[in-house]
């Protein structure tokens, strides 16, 4: 699904040199190259404040805690993600409130959030899924009409764009109160490793967060909150500070293989490629198609015989998951989900791919699904 060999080798160079460095001053823990590189992608994003962390899942459990919420305080996020979004909310107590997500984008539905909104909601988590930015106007409207907190995943989404409807532009995950990253290895800005980030341009909610990410500190042996132990170390820094200023080139190359991809199935009534809503960019973490009346399973076998990697990003919805089961959500309560859960496949998305690879990949999928 990545080549993660392949775009090393482009920057092997610079990435060797970076971690060499690291080895030679020992500065394996916060050391200078955290910093400069939490600094590079503040400017990167326009956002006052990185925080970078142990990974993606931290980053969310971090956030939530600063923002001081509750056991029983409900979070609303979408019911179509990975299963982290959620898993953080329950495992601090609080209530996972799940909503559909709109069928064109599979992000999450905004007027779906407005009707699960009650007196015990404090916040809401959307999910740029795959690549594009969720309606971050919209949701921000209704954040702020009943005074609810806004932490945006965006794990899938780093450096899409957002366009507003005045003209002004943001980067996904600086709208909100706080956004956070993952740098997963496979992700579109990834590390060798571990690691995330939080972003925010509030100064409070920036020294809450910093503080709770270093075991509740903000002077050493001094723990004036409830924190965690949450660090991005310094070889991956060193890796993603090299990796950082390609991002932007390496959407463009993902872009490319999208719309490669995107022409092949252009007349293939079985397919649904993806759709781009107007106000986001895609950095196509992932390449995700809507199959209309066509064996999946059947699909995946014929791929894998041909040495073609394929994932279904996700088979189960959080509502149906066996740990999340809960008697407000019966099968059937999420049909956009339930649905695209039945019927998407992802092929592979990544910097590396040639005209060959991709012709290879798109004449596989059309050879089974038009016979």
């Amino acid at each position: 699904m990545v080549d993660l060999q392949g775009q090393y080798k482009k920057l092997k160079t610079e990435i060797d040199a970076e971690i060499q460095q690291v080895l030679d001053t020992s500065s394996y823990i916060k050391g200078p190259v955290v910093d400069a590189f939490a600094k590079d992608l503040e400017n990167y994003l326009d956002v006052k404040h990185v925080i970078p962390c142990g990974n993606g899942t931290d980053a969310l459990q971090v956030a939530m805690m600063a923002l001081g919420l509750k056991p029983g305080d409900e979070v609303i996020t979408t019911t179509f993600t990975f299963i982290a979004t959620a898993e953080v909310i329950a495992l601090l107590g609080l209530t996972p409130v799940l909503v559909d997500v709109l069928e064109d984008t599979m992000n999450i539905d905004p007027e779906a959030i407005r009707n699960a909104i009650t007196t015990k909601t404090k916040a809401i988590v959307p999910v740029h899924l795959f690549g594009q930015c969720a309606n971050m106007e919209e949701i921000m409207a209704i954040a702020d009409e009943h005074d609810l907190f806004v932490i945006e995943d965006n794990a899938q989404a780093i450096g899409a764009n957002y366009r507003f409807k005045n003209g002004s532009v943001k980067k996904a995950g600086t709208i909100g109160h706080i956004g956070c990253t993952s740098f997963f290895p496979s992700k579109n800005l990834g590390a060798f490793g571990d690691g995330g980030a939080i972003f925010t341009n509030d100064d409070i909610i920036a020294e809450q967060m910093r503080a709770v990410a270093n075991h509740g500190m903000k002077v050493r042996y001094y723990h004036d909150y409830v924190g965690v132990n949450s660090r991005l170390d310094s070889i991956q820094a060193a890796i993603l500070k090299v990796k950082l200023p390609h991002l932007d080139d390496f959407a463009k190359a993902r872009n490319r293989a999208a719309n490669y991809y995107n022409a092949a199935f252009a007349s293939c009534d079985k397919i649904t490629t993806p759709i781009t809503a107007s106000f986001t960019d895609h950095v196509f973490h992932q390449y995700t198609l809507v199959l209309n009346n066509v064996d999946r399973g059947g699909l995946q076998m014929h791929l894998n015989d041909k040495g073609i990697a394929n994932a279904v990003y996700y088979p189960v919805p959080l509502h149906q998951q066996k740990a999340y089961r809960d008697s407000r959500y019966q099968d059937g309560a999420f049909p956009v989900a339930e649905k695209l859960a039945a019927n998407v496949i992802s092929l592979p998305m990544h910097t590396e791919l040639t005209e060959e690879q991709l012709k290879y990949i798109s004449d596989a999928v059309l050879g089974f699904v038009e016979n």
